[in-house]
């Protein structure tokens, strides 16, 4: 069913495996409008019917509650697989574009065409998110596809062998599991484009292996997203900004995720009520440890109970801290002011800690997020415009949001992706049919006028007339060519 199991992942399968999606890309099936539309389609209906199949995937991998399941992914794959039926045919469009009146007659075009065979390495932390959102705009651009699905959520890679199959052409489109063997093996092939999600120290063995084969790749990673967060003018104000607050750092997937918040910037005349605020709401959210997801494993729980043991770093936890081992469990925890050298404020988080950080004036915070690498987003809380307009103007990072977080990820109008050190390449709505898609140039050209002044031999009145041409002053040119100008 266009799927490989683990144990059959050596070299010679893999091998067979890119021949045969390179042979469904070939033989021209994947360029037709009405068989990208049938992948989505198959799409939407194996969310649909194996919903449950997938929620039980997500819980087993990362104890996600159903509803954060649905919101995250099942839910925004819904959405973006709609809307790519709805649009693809405008997509697919040649796009006409200007010709300059010397070169009629003449008409010029953009035709998107498919870039061919292509491969996807998802991440653990949105499993099927990561891995069908990239997937609906390969297909959408009319390409053939291996998905790598991250061996570290093993349920969710499971269900998408058994099922993606069984829904698109099993032939153009193929899951192969395994571990980081298996990627390295897959990146020995010659493939038309990578998209890779996870960790900045992947990401440079990707693009070493890409660079023999001079393939593109596309690279999402992450980095430690700041929140900006300034005085609120009133009780409700503040309330829906914490409301919102938990919710991109505590809310998806525990922290473990690309876009969540990895800290706060804020006065320190305005941190106690801040924390106030946190605190309270957080036991009111999490009422039920159920409510939010768990560490994906006892590696990543080490790593960030470390963070916390840390002896410069524990005296500065005001909230949580405490965490649960057996059930890869930490509580939501809140430090103010951790050292600046310390791990947990030099490496990305990617965990339910949230250190908070006080400067003098808000307006210092820019400067403080300047001296770190581009973060993947950046998020503001304020009603100051003039403050808006700095962040905007002054700070470089994937995306900005203001007053919200994490929510720019659903809105496939607007590009999602990194610059710098937070990852290269956009995607989501229609910017994931570009991205698997080349914009070829197409121009044609009548024989009605010839202008020998293009060719040999050379004399000063040509380039005269050319000067005139390229600065498009036809009047000029005209002029001249008729011998009424000097």
């Amino acid at each position: 069913m266009g799927t490989m199991a683990a144990d059959a992942a050596g070299g010679e399968a893999l091998g067979e495996t890119v021949r045969e999606l390179r042979e469904a890309y070939e033989c021209g099936r994947t360029r037709s409008l009405a068989w990208r539309q049938a992948q989505l389609r198959g799409i939407l209906r194996m969310l649909k019917e194996k919903e449950v199949e997938a929620f039980q995937a997500l819980h087993k991998d990362l104890g996600k509650h159903h509803a954060e399941a649905y919101r995250d992914e099942i839910g925004l794959l819904i959405k973006s697989a709609n809307g790519a039926l709805q649009q693809l045919g405008k997509w697919m469009a040649p796009e006409r574009v200007w010709v300059p009146l010397i070169a009629w007659p003449a008409t010029a075009q953009v035709v998107p065409e498919p870039l061919g065979v292509v491969l996807i390495f998802s991440c653990w932390n949105v499993p099927l998110g990561l891995s069908l959102e990239p997937l609906i705009g390969a297909l959408a651009a009319g390409n053939a596809v291996a998905l790598k699905p991250s061996e570290l959520s093993p349920c969710t890679a499971r269900f998408l062998a058994d099922n993606i199959g069984m829904y698109v052409d099993p032939s153009a489109v193929k899951v192969v599991q395994g571990g980081p063997d298996v990627g390295e093996h897959l990146m020995e092939h010659r493939w038309d484009k990578v998209l890779f999600t996870g960790s900045p120290r992947i990401a440079r063995s990707v693009m070493a292996a890409a660079s023999r084969h001079l393939t593109p790749v596309a690279l999402e990673l992450g980095g430690k997203c700041p929140c900006i967060f300034d005085a609120m003018p009133g009780a409700r104000d503040l309330q829906v900004s914490v409301n919102r607050i938990i919710a991109g750092k505590w809310s998806s997937c525990a922290g473990q995720a690309c876009i969540a918040i990895d800290y706060v910037l804020v006065e320190e005349r305005l941190a106690p009520v801040l924390i106030k605020v946190l605190r309270s709401t957080l036991k009111r959210f999490f009422q039920e440890p159920e409510h939010m997801a768990r560490i994906v494993n006892r590696r990543h729980f080490d790593r960030l109970s470390g963070l916390l043991r840390d002896r410069a770093v524990a005296p500065s936890i005001l909230h949580g801290g405490s965490m649960d081992a057996k059930n890869l469990y930490i509580e939501p925890t809140i430090l103010l002011n951790p050292p600046l050298d310390s791990e947990i404020m030099t490496e990305e988080i990617f965990g339910p800690l949230l250190p908070i950080i006080t400067v003098k004036k808000i307006e210092d915070s820019i400067a403080f997020v300047n001296a770190k690498p581009k973060p993947l987003a950046i998020y503001a809380f304020t009603r100051d415009a003039a403050l808006r307009r700095r962040i905007v103007d002054e700070t470089s990072s994937g995306s900005v949001t203001f007053n919200d977080a994490v929510v720019q990820y659903a809105m496939d109008g607007l590009p999602f992706g990194g610059v710098g050190q937070s990852g290269f390449g956009q995607y989501h709505g229609r910017y994931s049919f570009e991205m698997f898609s080349h914009k070829k140039a197409v121009m044609k050209r009548g024989y009605l006028i010839e202008l020998t002044l293009r060719y040999p031999p050379w004399d000063e009145s040509k380039v005269t007339l050319m000067r005139y041409l390229y600065r498009f002053n036809y009047f000029a040119f005209v002029l001249s060519f008729l011998g009424l100008r000097r």
